[in-house]
Order: structure tokens, then C-alpha cells, then sequence
């Protein structure tokens, strides 16, 4: 078709949208293909129109056009797939599966029966690369961002995403035009003629000849339309400009002059799509400006599933977030300086001067130490305890070099560059400065044990790495010889050289964006290039500040690159760099003048920094570039080389440090503290998986090879094995579960901590009143000194601790027995009953945050006590509905949630006597209610197991969600489903007869489950400890569980018979409902059956209840974004 031809196309389009003929302007823009109208394809995803969507497509591309083109279809096509899945349609599912989805297994028949696996499992998102799909909508919305992303890049589709700039009406103006002319030729033109067809030309007669004016400011068919032609059909309406290019999110390439958007087709899998990169195939244009899309350094950027590809080219970003706990994860934020490492908590002598310290990433107290004369130590900071020791020796001279063997020959000195546990602390390495590296295997305690030494480089390994290439963990060094290697893990082999720097390499630092792989690497020209697994070659050419030694590290979530560098002149840099652009975002402030040594630094937490400098430590946010705060000798911390060596563990809890006389000081914080005070010697379990069918994985670990009773079976212990994945040791990323087909004979099992006799903990049972039936609810008061319980027969009670020589706090415990406390007019605090039987009332109670109220109902009015004096102050609400849960709001104590059991929540001001709003939602009774005073929210639950997320601002319904319970378990109609906010504000444990389970208020999802087994008694009750750092849980069964709240790993188990007299160890006695004491997190009281209260805490020389299981992915300390879901409850890969 000529141009002109084309253009007479969108002059008809213009037309048509004009005179609003809407379902002919799209058809008319696929028939033509020259117009693609992103707008109207965005609605139609929306819609969930796909045979509209595809039949657009088409009039543009085909399938197999290109590798966009195949990936655009295969993600909707994937999508369409997935949503009859959350339907249950299994018929249709099929039917997508053979019609549309079988084309792709030519490319990948390997994805394909993954794909067709999912038709298997009851809900897709147990597999791992869907583990976060949300809702329909929220997945449309997801995918389209990849799917905008890829036509844009699509060069099928250049050129016509951009409407031309037409005045408007332009085609009536055409038509004006030429009838005007036609009027002019006209033999006689009358001075108003009346045009009444346009398909034929215009003539009029006039008797008298006279011409008549030209009608050119007198349009013949009527009123131009006012000014807006083409409405704008939204954001990425018809007339958007050419979108601009995608930056490449990691300075990867030298800029070319190709002008189109620089996203890669990528692989097709079954995850979400992932991040955009121009490492292979770079095509930014050195002018054109930086477009704001989702990169490496921004929040967009989620630790996910690796998708499954056809190809290895790149993905396109998704909007997943991580979601950690405070005192957990890696994104914890601290509230202030005061939660660095500050404190000075155990001084080392290693023997030797310190160059290189690495915590385990899993057993956080493990620290590595390599010296300065080739040695290496293994401390166990909580105990003071060196449990290993080894002195530099070659293990096998004989395969090494000649001109190793002739170095050492000479001079036999060598000193430890670098010591680094793997990402699972199943290996460690250990780069030598001649020639050496050698990798040990940890299988806990003080077992290590030799696994490979490898000749690396000419010359000293100045650093090396774990990384975890192509499913396979590596060992990445650099060295004087001017090289990095790449080294199987498993084996030695080495598997790639890269060459081009023109220094020796002083530092590498491994990372990934998604499924890209990459190596940064430093040189002592300063030169810094990065690396691709590949044959071709350095990405990057830059120059680091200083120009000499520079190390470089990524933020413990990998979305922010700092780099620390000393000049030969003593003039030390820390910068944070902007990835997009390869250029210095921020240079930090505070260095002395000429630094007295190599100044080394340090991450933690996604916010701090931190350096060794001065004789001190310096720490800055990683937000602001002037010096936060300095620990130096006046600051309590002497005896500091001129620049230390540092060393946080990986919740930033502890910090290591290089002092003088060979020694190590160990800093930190109120949690590390804690840490200290509760951590056993652990023997961690770091023994490896049998092989899998596949191929070995040298870095696999055996969290819980066996379940060693009957007991932790029933408890849904979790058997997984988990690989590590790459870089810095204390950066975890994605890991891929395999099921432990057997136990290592040889490897430490972890054992569950079983407490079956009274003399395993402290337990005591509080003085009972007779007029006591069973417990319903129970609390703690908040100042801690008193349990306040409200019995089924609906009568409170009240046992108080007093201050004396064997409880010099006054607060609660399990050592010295409470009173039963009345006041001395003798009266009880006792519930309105009405004409109800309180015994089948739903009871409920909430305490006032300063203890001097509380607010009570059985089945009847609502009432509000004195604590002091027991008073009823008032009633109100009389039934029906009756109340059958309550909270205080956290800013207000006269505002009140009521749940009602007949659905609904109210919002009462007892000020006012007033419902301020009536909230719906829930289809059964309200069962549990909690307020956020962080994200301003009130989360539901009820007994319909469903979850709703209510604004506290303005009452209405932000998210609502029900609740998975596993396939073909029923939970009975008057199932509660109890709600609790985590100490951050923003997660809240979920509490139900079949789990656990942790959510995500915000989007509501959820990120971790535990599942009772089917067979095994339903959990009565469960809550956090007051730090958020347990979960205690109590069963129908008299068992009570311990569950770390990390990742609902169970660690201990308190059965009946540790506090249940024989006479009633087998009766039907058990625990109704159960609490935390607020102030002690190893305390908790039980609500008892027969009316009994329990108080219970460990063991005093125990300090804690039993230890945490071996996480799979090193991981334990951080809540992943992953729910698992199955009788088993095992645990996921955490992100």
C-alpha cells in the first residue's frame, strides 16, 4: 500500500473515533495493522477478553514471528492457562493446554510438562515459580507491564504505536478542501450552495453567472468539532510519543546507536516476568535521557522463582516485594543509631592479626577468621569458644604448580586475602596470597573438613566468592595474574578465565538481577568491568574513585551497589552507584585526610554503613552522605588498628572488628545482645542431600533430613533440602527445594526439643476458684505483673504478682505463685449474661493499654469494669447481634471494633454512646479483629475464614481475601480464625484450626504457612511472643508447640505430661486459648479446659525454648514472600 494509501487509513481512524464507532476503529487498526492501539489492548487484557486480545495480535505479529512475538503469546496465553487453574475449570485448563500452549513445546518441552504438571496439584501456587500470584486482577495488571514492555521492544511493531499528529477532523477538512474547490470550478457558483452528496462531484447552475465567495472560512458540512480530535484514550492513549528506549538497568555495554527500546524477548517460563537488561545485547542511545522503569536499584525488584527459559536471554520486571520481619530480614529499617552494634560484648584473641571475617549465614554467632600468617579459626562468639584451628598447609604439593612449589620452597610465608562461607554455610573458602585456594566442607560443630584446593593464579588470590551460575555453585577468585576464574564447587574444574584487565584484580563481587548473572570486578588501576558467564568479554569499563583498592558490595536485598576504595595517596571513597548509568549517585563524607591503611567496609540492614577508618568505626545511612555516628576509643571501643577490618552478621545484630594484639572485639546490638545471652553451642546440621536424580549440588544442606519421632511428623516437620544460590554469603537469593530422598548416615540430624517431665521447664499452675468452669480468654496486663482471665461461666479473674526477695521485679513468672486478687468490697467482675446460656455465649474481652480497664462480653451487653475496683462502669449494646470480639483502637481507647456475630463490625465511640460506622464484609460471625497503627488499618477475620483489611481512617474495604485451607480439608462452620499484628506493624499471624500462617496486610498475602496434618489435633489457639520472634501455639490434643516465627519451623514441643497431673494427663483436659507475657518472649500462660491457668518458661540454664531447625536456604532469619501450603508445612524457598 502506497504512503499515501496509509495515510488516508489513519485519517478514517481519526474519523471513526471521532463519530464514536469504537468496535470499527480497533477492527480497522488490526485489519490494517498500521496503528496498534495500546490502550484498547490494556482494556482488553483487563477484561480478560483473550480471543479479543489474540485476534488484535494478529493483525501485527504471529506466534513465531520473533522471540518477542513468541513470549507476548506465551504470556497470555500462560495467564489464560493459569486462571481457568484458580477456577477449578480443569476442562477448560486442558483445552488451553492442547490448543493454545502446545505450540511452545517445540521450543521447551521440558517447560511444557512443567506446565502441564500444574493440571496435578490442587493449587498451581505450591509451585515455586507461582508461588506469588496473586489474585486475577492484580496478575492481569502484572503481566501487562511485561507484555507493554515486549512490544514496545518488538521491532514488528516500531513505527506503529505512535498515532500521527493529525490536526483534528483532518479528514473533514479534506473533504472542505476539495468541495470548496469543486465550487470554484463550478460554471455558475451560487453564493450558498447546498451540498447534499459527496459521491459525485459538486456543480451548481446560477441564472445570472455571478460567482459566488469562496466557502474556504464557510465549511460546507458543518462546524469544525472543538479542539481534542482523537480523545485521549488514557496514559498510552492513540497519540503518546514514541516511547523512549529502556535504560539498561546495569551498566553493562558500551552504548550503540539503535533506537528502540532495549528489552530483550527473554525466556518464556512459568514464573513472572523478570527484570530488563541489556547485558547481551545493549541498544540505550548515548542521547537519549533515562526513562524511570523498573531496575535493579528499585523497589520493583524481588527475590522470585528463577523462570524456566527457552532461551538465556533476559526478562522483564515484575511487581513483587520482599517481605521481612524486624529482627528478621534484611529490609528491617532500624528506628535509630542506637540499634547499630555498639556495644562492646566479647573480645577474641585469634593468635595471629586478623585480615579476612565472615559470620555464618545461618548460625549467626559462627564467625570465620583468616590471618595474616595463612591461619584460619572458627569461633563460636556466644561461648567465647575457638572450635577450630588450622594452620596454612598445602594438602597436596605435588599437583601444584612449579612455580608455587618453587615460591614456597623460598619463602614459605603466606598470608589469608580472603575467608567466606558459602551462601548455605555448607563450604568455606579461603584465598591465600600465593597462588591457593582451598574450600572446606562445615558439617557442624567444630567438623571440617577438607574438599578442594585449587592452583588458581600466578601470583596471590586477592578475593574470592561463591556464586551460583546455571543451577551450579561456583568459586569465583582473582588475583595478581590479572584474571578472574570461575571454579566448580563441586569438583574444581575450572569453567571460565576472564581476561582484560591490565592490573592485578583485587576484588570480585558476584550478583544477579533475576535470572542475569553477573561478576563486578575491581583492579588496582581502578578499573571496575563486570563480566557475563560467557567467552565475550568485560560488559563495563569505568573507573573507580581512588584508583586502587576497591571492594565493592551490594545492600543485603542486591538493590543497591556501593563500592569503598583507598588511593595510593591514603584518600578513601565510599560511593553508592547509579547501575542505570554506571555513574557516582552519592559520595559519603567523613574520612580522614590520608587513611592510614586500606579502609574496608560493610553493609547491613538496607540502611547502614559502615567502615574501618581512624582507629574507629564510622557508620553513615546509606541515605544521607554525612557521618552518622563514630566508635573509637573515647567512644568505649580502644585498642583499634588504623584501619580495622569489619564484619557484620547477617541480621546486623553483631559486628566483628580487627583490634590490636591479634585480637577480634565483637560488638552489639540490644538483639544481638539477646542473641548472646540465648544461643547454645548449636550443632548445625550442615550435611548435604543425597545426589538428585539431576546432578549433585555441593552446597545442599539437609535442614531436617529425618523427623526423628513420631512426634515432629505429626507436627508437620518439614524434610527439605535447599541449594544455595549466589554471592556475597550473606545475600540470599533464589533457591530451588528438592525433596531429601534420604538421610546421610553421617550427618548431625537436628533434633526437635521434646519437654515430657516436669523438671524440662518451669511450669505453675495458679490458685483456682471453684466457681471456675473452663478458660475461655486470657491476657496478660500490659504493665506484666498480672493474667486476667474470663471464664465460660462469663466471671473475670485476676491473679496479680507482688514485689518480694524471691520476685524482685513484681512482674509475672512461673517461679513464685500469683494471688488470686478481689478487691475488698469482695465483688466480681462479672459479665451481662441476658437470657443466654454464657456456657454457648462467644465470650470476648479487650484491656485498655494503661491496665485500668476492660471491656467484657459473654453473650450479652457489652460491659466495661474498673480493673481497680472491679465496677461495672457501663453497659451497652444489649444483643441481638451479640458482640463476640473486641479491640481497642491503638490511637483512641474511647474508639472500639465490635465484632458481631452477625457478620458485622462496629465502630463505636463509648464517649459519644455512638456507632460511628457499620462494616460488611464477612458472611459469619467476626471471630478475630486487629488494628495496624503503622499502615492505619483494622484487620478482620471470621468464622467464614475469610480476611478483610478495613482503612481505620475511613471505614471502607481495602483488600479482602479467604483464607487457604488445603485440599480437602473443612474446617466445622464455627471454626475462629484469630488475627494478630507482628511488632511491625505490617504482618499479622493468621490462626486457624488447620495452621498457621503469616500475611502481608497490605496486599494480603501471604507469606508463610504451617498445616497441621490432617489426622493430628487442631490448633485451639496460638500467638506471638512480645518480640514477634515466636509463635506458641496450643492443640486439642494438651500439646503446646513453639514455633520460630521466622518461618514457622517448629522448635519445640511441651507435651502434657509436662504439666498436666497424672490423674487428668489422659482426660479430655487441654488448652482453649493461649498468651504472651509482654514483656519476657519466653514466657506464656495456658487457658485451660478444667479451668486451670498455667504459666510456663524454660528452663533457666535452657533461657529459651529449644533451638531453631536448620533453615534449607540460610535464610532463617528472614520471613519469606512465599506461602507453602501442603499436610507437611514445609517451608519454601525464602526470598
Amino acid at each position: 500500500m502506497s504512503s499515501l494509501s496509509r495515510e488516508l487509513v489513519f485519517l478514517i481512524l481519526q474519523f471513526l473515533d471521532e463519530e464514536k464507532f469504537k468496535e470499527t476503529v480497533h477492527k480497522l487498526e488490526q485489519e490494517s495493522g498500521f496503528f496498534f492501539n495500546m490502550k484498547y489492548f490494556e482494556d482488553e487484557v483487563h477484561s480478560g477478553n483473550w480471543d479479543e486480545v489474540e485476534k488484535y495480535l494478529s493483525g501485527f505479529t504471529k506466534v513465531d514471528d520473533n522471540r518477542y512475538s513468541m513470549k507476548i503469546f506465551f504470556e497470555i496465553r500462560k495467564q489464560k492457562y493459569l486462571e481457568a487453574l484458580d477456577k477449578h475449570d480443569r476442562s477448560k485448563a486442558v483445552e488451553i493446554l492442547v490448543k493454545d500452549l502446545k505450540v511452545f513445546a517445540t521450543f521447551n518441552e521440558e517447560l511444557f510438562k512443567e506446565i502441564t504438571q500444574l493440571l496435578t496439584l490442587e493449587n498451581f501456587r505450591e509451585n515455586e515459580q507461582l508461588s506469588k500470584y496473586g489474585d486475577t486482577k492484580s496478575a492481569r495488571a502484572i503481566m501487562l507491564v511485561e507484555l507493554k514492555k515486549l512490544i514496545e521492544a518488538n521491532p514488528l511493531f516500531r513505527d506503529k504505536l505512535q498515532f500521527p499528529h493529525l490536526k483534528n477532523s483532518r479528514l473533514r477538512t479534506l473533504i472542505n478542501q476539495s468541495l470548496n474547490w469543486q465550487h470554484q470550478l463550478c460554471k455558475n457558483p451560487r453564493p450558498n450552495p447546498d451540498i447534499k452528496t459527496l459521491f459525485v462531484d459538486h456543480t451548481c447552475g446560477q441564472p445570472n453567472g455571478a460567482r459566488a465567495p469562496s466557502p474556504a472560512n464557510n465549511p460546507l458540512l458543518g462546524s469544525l468539532p472543538k479542539a481534542g480530535g482523537f480523545p485521549p484514550l488514557g496514559a498510552h492513549g492513540p497519540f503518546q510519543p514514541t516511547p523512549a528506549p529502556v535504560p539498561t538497568p546495569l551498566w553493562m555495554s558500551n552504548p550503540s546507536t539503535v533506537t528502540h527500546p532495549a528489552v530483550s524477548g527473554g525466556p518464556i517460563g512459568l514464573g513472572a516476568p523478570s527484570i530488563p537488561a541489556a547485558l547481551k545485547h545493549p541498544r540505550t542511545p548515548p542521547t537519549n535521557p533515562s526513562v524511570d522503569y523498573p531496575s535493579g536499584d528499585s523497589e520493583h525488584v524481588a527475590k522470585r522463582g528463577r523462570p524456566m527459559g527457552i532461551s538465556d536471554e533476559v526478562n522483564l520486571p515484575v511487581n513483587v516485594l520482599p517481605v521481612t520481619f524486624p529482627g528478621h530480614g534484611h529490609s528491617q529499617a532500624f528506628n535509630a543509631p542506637d540499634d547499630l552494634p555498639k556495644t562492646l560484648v566479647r573480645n577474641l584473641t585469634q593468635g595471629s592479626s586478623p585480615m579476612s571475617m565472615d559470620f555464618h549465614p545461618i548460625q549467626q554467632t559462627l564467625l570465620l577468621v583468616g590471618t595474616s600468617v595463612g591461619d584460619i579459626g572458627l569461633w563460636e562468639v556466644g561461648s567465647k569458644q575457638k572450635l577450630v584451628s588450622r594452620t596454612f598447609k598445602v594438602w597436596d604439593i605435588g599437583a601444584c604448580s612449579m612455580p608455587l612449589q618453587a615460591a614456597l620452597a623460598k619463602d614459605p610465608g603466606v598470608s589469608v586475602n580472603r575467608i567466606i562461607w558459602s551462601p548455605d554455610g555448607s563450604l568455606f573458602g579461603v584465598a591465600y596470597s600465593r597462588h591457593i585456594v582451598q574450600i572446606y566442607s562445615y558439617h557442624g560443630g567444630d567438623d571440617v573438613r577438607q574438599h578442594l584446593e585449587i592452583d588458581a593464579h600466578a601470583g596471590g588470590v586477592n578475593d574470592l566468592a561463591f556464586s551460583h551460575p546455571n543451577k551450579q555453585l561456583c568459586v569465583i577468585t582473582c588475583g595478581d595474574d590479572k584474571t578472574i576464574k570461575v571454579w566448580d564447587a563441586t569438583n574444581g574444574t575450572k569453567q571460565y578465565t576472564f581476561e582484560g584487565h591490565e592490573d592485578a584484580v583485587y576484588s570480585v563481587c558476584p550478583h544477579y538481577k533475576e535470572n542475569i548473572q553477573f561478576i563486578f570486578s575491581t583492579a588496582l588501576d581502578g578499573k571496575i568491568k563486570a563480566w557475563l558467564y560467557d567467552n565475550l568479554g568485560s560488559r563495563v569499563d569505568y573507573d573507580a574513585p581512588g584508583r586502587w583498592c576497591t571492594t565493592m558490595a551490594y545492600s543485603a536485598d542486591g538493590t543497591r551497589l556501593f563500592s569503598c576504595g583507598t588511593s595510593k595517596d591514603g584518600d578513601s571513597y565510599i560511593v553508592e552507584w547509579n547501575e542505570s548509568e554506571g555513574a557516582v549517585k552519592r559520595t559519603y563524607q567523613g574520612f580522614r585526610k590520608r587513611s592510614l591503611g586500606v579502609v574496608q567496609f560493610d553493609t547491613t540492614k538496607n540502611r547502614f554503613l559502615a567502615a574501618g577508618d581512624d582507629f574507629s568505626i564510622k557508620f553513615w545511612d546509606m541515605d544521607n552522605t554525612q557521618l552518622l555516628t563514630i566508635l573509637d576509643a573515647e567512644g568505649g571501643l580502644p585498642g583499634l588498628p588504623a584501619s580495622p577490618r569489619i564484619r557484620f552478621n547477617k541480621d546486623g545484630t553483631l559486628l566483628a572488628v580487627s583490634a590490636n594484639e591479634n585480637s577480634i572485639k565483637i560488638l552489639a546490638n540490644s538483639d544481638g545482645l539477646r542473641l548472646l545471652r540465648t544461643f547454645d553451642n548449636l550443632s548445625y546440621d550442615a550435611s548435604r542431600a543425597s545426589e538428585s536424580v539431576t546432578k549433585p549440588a555441593i552446597n545442599s544442606i539437609s535442614a531436617a533430613a529425618a523427623a526423628t519421632s513420631a512426634g515432629l511428623a505429626d507436627r508437620g516437620a518439614s524434610v527439605v533440602a535447599i541449594a544455595g544460590m549466589n554471592g556475597d554469603a550473606r545475600n540470599m537469593g533464589d533457591v530451588k527445594p528438592r525433596l531429601a530422598e534420604e538421610t546421610n548416615d553421617k550427618s548431625k540430624i537436628w533434633k526437635l526439643t521434646e519437654i515430657n517431665e516436669t523438671s524440662q521447664c518451669r511450669s505453675l499452675r495458679l490458685q483456682e476458684n471453684l466457681r471456675i468452669t473452663k478458660i475461655s480468654r486470657l491476657i496478660y496486663t500490659n504493665s506484666g505483673n498480672a493474667i486476667l482471665a474470663l471464664a465460660s461461666n462469663a466471671i473475670h479473674f485476676l491473679w496479680k504478682w507482688q514485689r518480694n526477695d524471691r520476685n524482685s521485679s513484681g512482674k509475672a513468672t512461673a517461679t513464685v505463685s500469683p494471688q488470686l486478687w478481689q478487691p475488698t468490697s469482695g465483688i466480681l467482675m462479672t459479665n451481662d449474661v441476658a437470657d443466654t446460656n454464657p456456657e454457648e455465649a462467644v465470650p470476648c474481652f479487650a484491656l485498655s493499654k494503661n491496665d485500668s480497664y476492660v471491656m467484657s462480653a459473654s453473650g450479652g451487653k457489652i460491659s466495661l469494669f474498673n480493673m481497680m475496683t472491679f465496677k461495672t462502669m457501663t453497659t451497652f449494646m444489649p444483643p441481638p447481634p451479640a458482640a463476640t470480639f473486641l479491640a481497642f483502637h491503638p490511637q483512641d481507647n474511647n474508639i472500639i471494633a465490635i465484632g458481631m456475630d452477625d457478620s458485622t463490625i462496629q465502630i463505636y465511640n463509648v464517649r459519644v454512646d455512638e456507632v460511628k460506622s457499620k462494616l460488611k464484609g464477612h458472611s459469619k460471625r467476626i471471630t478475630g479483629l486487629a488494628f495496624s497503627h503503622v499502615l492505619n488499618v483494622l484487620v478482620s477475620s471470621g468464622a467464614d475464614a475469610q480476611l478483610c483489611v478495613w482503612s481505620s481512617d475511613g471505614w471502607e474495604k481495602q483488600k479482602s481475601r479467604f483464607l487457604q485451607v488445603p485440599a480437602g480439608r473443612t474446617s466445622t462452620g464455627q471454626s475462629d480464625t484469630r488475627v494478630q499484628f507482628h511488632q511491625d506493624q505490617t504482618h499479622f499471624l493468621v490462626v486457624h484450626e488447620t495452621q498457621l500462617a503469616i500475611y502481608e496486610a497490605t496486599k494480603l498475602d501471604c507469606v508463610k504457612q504451617w498445616v497441621q496434618r490432617e489426622a493430628a489435633a487442631p490448633i485451639s489457639h496460638a500467638t506471638f511472643s512480645c518480640d514477634s520472634l515466636l509463635v506458641y501455639a496450643s492443640f486439642l490434643d494438651a500439646t503446646v508447640c513453639v514455633f520460630s516465627a521466622a518461618n514457622l519451623r517448629l522448635r519445640c514441643r511441651i507435651n502434657p505430661t509436662a504439666y498436666l497431673p497424672a490423674s487428668v494427663s489422659n482426660s479430655n483436659v487441654h488448652p482453649l486459648v493461649i498468651a504472651a507475657h509482654p514483656q519476657e518472649p519466653n514466657q506464656f500462660a495456658l487457658g485451660l479446659s478444667d479451668g486451670g491457668v498455667c504459666v510456663f518458661e524454660p528452663l533457666e540454664s535452657e533461657g529459651k525454648w529449644g533451638v531453631p531447625p536448620p533453615v534449607e536456604n540460610g535464610s532463617a532469619s528472614s520471613v519469606p514472600a512465599t506461602p507453602s501450603v501442603g499436610p507437611s508445612g514445609s517451608d519454601q524457598p525464602q526470598r
